[in-house]
C-alpha cells in the first residue's frame, strides 16, 4: 500500500474530507482538497476546520513516509501546531509539506536513545498559486519502550 492509502483507510477524517494524496516522498508531501459546498465557511470558502485538516494530513504523510521505517521502535506523535491564514482560500486547495530536518539526523538522534523533535512546513495554495495559509508542525518519535 501507498503512504496515502494507508493514511487513507486509517484516518476516517481524510475520507470524509475527500483528501487526495497526490505525492508522498520523504521529501515533501502534495495533498488536495476538492471544493465542496458542504465544507464552506461564511465566506463561500473551504473551512478552517477542512485546511487544518489537509495541512496536517500533508505533515502526517511526509512523517510516514520519511520515518515508516522506524514505526516498529518508534511512534511518530505532533507536539505543536501553528497556522497561519494569509488570504482567502476559494475552490480546490493543494497542501505541500517538507521537512525541516534531515531525516537521517532525526534517526541518528533516536538511535542515541534520544526522543527527537523536527519540523514540518506546510503551505496551502488556492488554485491560481496564492498562499492561502500556512502551518508548522513540530513532531516527535517517540521511542517504543
Amino acid at each position: 500500500m501507498t503512504v496515502g492509502e494507508i493514511l487513507s483507510a486509517s484516518v476516517p477524517m481524510v475520507r470524509t474530507l475527500g483528501i487526495e494524496y497526490l505525492e508522498t516522498t520523504a521529501e515533501r508531501a502534495v495533498l488536495s482538497l476538492p471544493d465542496r459546498a458542504e465544507y464552506h465557511n461564511h465566506l463561500a470558502g473551504p473551512h478552517a476546520g477542512a485546511m487544518f485538516t489537509l495541512a496536517e494530513s500533508a505533515s502526517g504523510a511526509i512523517v510516514v513516509a520519511a520515518f515508516g521505517d522506524q514505526m516498529g521502535r518508534a511512534v511518530p506523535l505532533p507536539v505543536t501546531t501553528e497556522m497561519a491564514f494569509k488570504k482567502v482560500a476559494m475552490g480546490d486547495l493543494t497542501a505541500t509539506a517538507v521537512l525541516g530536518r534531515p531525516a537521517a539526523e532525526v534517526v541518528a538522534e533516536l538511535d542515541e536513545g534520544k526522543r527527537p523533535e523536527f519540523p514540518v512546513r506546510v503551505e496551502i495554495r488556492r488554485a491560481d498559486g496564492a498562499v492561502t495559509s500556512e502551518m508548522s508542525v513540530v513532531w516527535t518519535l517517540r521511542p517504543n519502550r
